[in-house]
Formats: C-alpha cells, sequence, structure tokens
C-alpha cells in the first residue's frame, strides 16, 4: 500500500477495510477526473454514509466540513460521488457487493488484491455543483447564550433559540 494510506491511516488513527475503501474511492476519483488533491473548494465530495471511508476521502481529496465542500447525505450506503467544480465533471463510485466474515486483516489482503472495477461500480454522472460555503454572521441565543449561525436559530415565545434549545 502506498504512502497515501499511511497518511489516511494517521488521519483516522488505525488501519481497517473501511478506510481502505475510501482510500481506493479517493484514488479512483483523482483517477478518473485527471485532478489533483483540492487546495480551497475546486472539489467536492458528497458521501452517502459516516464510515472510516470518509476519512479517507477528507485526507486524500482534501474535502472537509470545514471547507465546506463535503456533504453528508445519511443514506448508509458505499456511494461517494467526487465533482471537479471547474469542469463540472462528476463520478459516482459504489462498493460491489462484498462478502463479510473475514478479520480485517484478510479483507484488507483479499481488497488490495481486487481490481477497482472488481470493487466498485464507476459511473461518471452530471451534478449540479453544490453552493460554495458561506460565512454566515452569528448571533447569540437568548437561551444557553451561546454564539449560533443566524440561519439556524428559531424564533420561540419571542427568544431567538439555537436547534438545541428550541
Amino acid at each position: 500500500m502506498e504512502a497515501d494510506f499511511d497518511r489516511a491511516v494517521a488521519f483516522h488513527g488505525h488501519r481497517c477495510p473501511g478506510l481502505y475503501i475510501g482510500y481506493r474511492v479517493a484514488k479512483l476519483a483523482l483517477e478518473e477526473l485527471g485532478i489533483k488533491r483540492a487546495e480551497d473548494e475546486e472539489i467536492v465530495s458528497i458521501v452517502e454514509n459516516s464510515s472510516c471511508a470518509v476519512d479517507a476521502i477528507q485526507s486524500m481529496l482534501g474535502t472537509t466540513f470545514g471547507k465546506g465542500n463535503l456533504y453528508f447525505k445519511d443514506y448508509g450506503k458505499h456511494v461517494y460521488t467526487i465533482m471537479n467544480r471547474r469542469d463540472g465533471k462528476a463520478v459516482r463510485i459504489s462498493l460491489i457487493e462484498f462478502k463479510r466474515g473475514r478479520s480485517k486483516k484478510e479483507t484488507l489482503k483479499l481488497m488490495s488484491k481486487l481490481s477497482d472495477r472488481d470493487l466498485f461500480d464507476v459511473k461518471h454522472v452530471s451534478i449540479a455543483p453544490p453552493p460554495e460555503a458561506e460565512i454566515y454572521k452569528s448571533d447569540k441565543c437568548e437561551v444557553c447564550g451561546e454564539p449560533t449561525m443566524e440561519i439556524r436559530l428559531r424564533m420561540k415565545n419571542g427568544k431567538l433559540m439555537c436547534i438545541p434549545c428550541f
């Protein structure tokens, strides 16, 4: 395995099949789209799960919640759509059914022997680019006193409230 996987492991904390899936997805997306790791928001990742794979996607593609170019859809599927904002090209990569029941080490060994096409279904897709990240003004929640993004405040009984206090 490569240095990129080692960096993903350092970011994530351990080697596991989920992280390896994300590593392979990111590597494949970079190849399919002819791009390099994002410096800013030029690459967008839409992930359909919150698994270990997403850590590899963040570390290899440079798509993060903080930069506003990582979008999470809670569908519980190993499906990843990666888009290059510069040319609008996007690829949707989904894990093909993978037989469970092996140890992590055995699974990693098996996965490393499979080709990308044996591991994933890859489709070039057309999607509308999500909006670039915006910085919103904050205001104080009138219940807990914590600064909250203006667009996330709710009005109840004449008071501005953050979502947990609402």
